[in-house]
């Protein structure tokens, strides 16, 4: 379907530059008076019809930056050259006044503000040319009332500009909302896959767990089959593990209790518990948290959000990285949490997908734990920003409000 959608919007494209090649082509040899005169402005004229058609039949090819400033760039020329070299087809200065909206149909803001800031110099020093050159007389509509011209000059950009920006508002938060639709669309699949396996597994896996137990203390089980079991009842915790996670994402917790949390004693507290998981492969957790910083959160969920987190940057580090995790107070009455590794680092496509079920950068991972850090971060009116280069390790930044502690207050 969206192939046929793609090879629509092609098809009318080209129908379009074609039209408009035809009406370019037809006005450098109907009916010109240049035509035939060895102008200098002529040539002109036909040098920048070519390049624009050549620009607009490969663009949809090359859908690049560069081609999209050739077209703007070219089409000034041209206009500002039918404008100079067309005195008397007073019709040509309206196209001068729709430059801006040719960036418009590409949606580049750079491309747009650009274009609208350098309009007004190049008309400016146009009409500057024209009164050097002593030339006032072969542009009348344009000099007779040149005050009145410029109001509608200026007018006509601001109109573009209105245009461009509250439609560039609509788009952006068509496209939010859009996000936020596939967004909830995954987390209903996920909620809908969770409920309908999670409890099927579960129930076989805790009998298979329960025996597996038996057999553990059993005295008469084979010696080499007896040291296999703790490694057995590991992988089952492990499964369960995940179940519990699909089973928290369909059926989230309600009512939990909250308290005010000392955030210092939170983070030493999960950097002394992974700081032999980290020691693993020579990594070292430095920790530095400012004093009084208190929120109000469920302390198992802050507990699961920086063990995730932190447990993450650690299997993303390098052998010998360092992993930082710094906290304190910021602007507006909030405290921030970020964990920093110099690790693998990740891509910006990489980064856009953190967060959806089931999208994981580690070979078993299930993309669950990040899943849940996001719900909790949510769930507390906080909110959690990455960022990261290729190479360069990765910087996850979390921030909740801040909560006065009221034992500390009485």
């Amino acid at each position: 379907m969206n192939k046929v959608v793609t090879n629509l919007v092609s098809k009318n494209y080209y129908i379009i530059v074609f039209l408009l090649m035809i009406f370019m082509t037809v006005g450098l040899f109907v009916e010109n008076p240049l035509f035939g005169q060895g102008s200098i402005n002529y040539y002109f004229h036909i040098v920048f019809v070519i390049l624009i058609s050549i620009c607009l039949l490969i663009y949809p090819k090359y859908r690049s930056s560069v081609l999209r400033w050739m077209i703007v760039l070219i089409a000034t020329l041209l206009f500002y050259t039918l404008f100079l070299s067309y005195p008397d087809t007073g019709s040509t200065i309206l196209l001068i006044y729709l430059i801006p909206a040719i960036s418009i149909l590409f949606f580049d803001k750079r491309l747009f503000y650009f274009s609208i800031i350098l309009n007004p110099f190049l008309l400016i020093g146009t009409i500057g040319y024209i009164m050097y050159r002593g030339k006032e007389n072969i542009f009348p509509y344009l000099m007779n009332d040149i005050v009145g011209n410029m109001a509608i000059f200026f007018g006509s950009q601001a109109v573009l500009f209105f245009i461009f920006y509250f439609t560039a508002e609509r788009i952006n938060k068509l496209q939010l909302y859009y996000e936020q639709i596939k967004h909830t669309e995954r987390l209903k699949t996920t909620g809908e896959l969770a409920a309908a396996v999670a409890h099927e597994i579960r129930n076989p896996l805790t009998v298979v767990k329960g025996y597996l137990q038996l057999y553990e203390q059993d005295i008469t089980v084979d010696h080499s089959l007896m040291q296999s079991l703790p490694l057995l009842i590991e992988e089952l915790e492990n499964a369960e593990q995940v179940i519990n996670q699909l089973l928290s994402l369909s059926q989230p917790a309600k009512n939990v209790k909250t308290e005010s949390i000392d955030l210092q004693t939170a983070i030493y507290s999960v950097a002394e518990l992974l700081q032999s998981y980290g020691l693993l492969n020579k990594n070292k957790i430095e920790v530095m948290v400012e004093t009084e910083s208190y929120i109000e959160i469920n302390k198992m969920e802050l507990h699961q959000l920086l063990i995730n987190i932190v447990k993450n940057a650690i299997e993303a580090s390098n052998v010998g990285g360092i992993i930082s995790i710094t906290a304190g107070k910021t602007k507006g009455n909030h405290l921030e949490i970020r964990v920093t590794d110099k690790g693998i680092g990740m891509s910006e496509e990489e980064l856009e997908q953190l967060g959806n079920p089931f999208y994981s950068l580690k070979s078993k991972g299930t993309g669950l734990g990040v899943m849940i850090c996001h719900n909790i971060v949510k769930k507390y009116n906080g909110s959690i920003h990455y960022t990261s280069r290729k190479g360069n390790g990765t910087t996850v930044s979390i921030r909740f409000p801040s909560k006065m502690d009221n034992n500390r207050l009485s």
